[in-house]
């Protein structure tokens, strides 16, 4: 499922991209120099990264207990289970 349609899978890529455009612009500044076109949008995020870090902290804190708490609890399939498929 795109992760447009699923909230929870919105708000991770959401920090993520938020993270990476903090990290690439405390790295590499003259990269996101530029605050408007398309580059513009990833200094807003780091811009934003910046100045609400806490939060954002917070933020990927939460989405981490959220993955780990809701996920299933389904063990991988054992070769036996795996389909074979035959190219004939």
């Amino acid at each position: 499922m795109s992760a447009l349609f699923n909230f929870h899978s919105f708000l991770t890529v959401v920090l993520l991209v938020i993270c990476t455009c903090t990290y690439i612009k405390m790295q590499f500044p003259a990269i996101l120099e530029r605050k408007t076109g398309f580059r513009g949008f990833f200094w807003k995020a780091a811009r934003i990264g910046e100045r609400l870090s806490p939060w954002v902290a917070f933020g990927c804190f939460a989405i981490e207990r959220a993955i780990f708490s809701f996920q299933e609890d389904s063990d991988p399939p054992s070769l036996h289970e795996v389909p074979r498929i035959c190219l004939v």
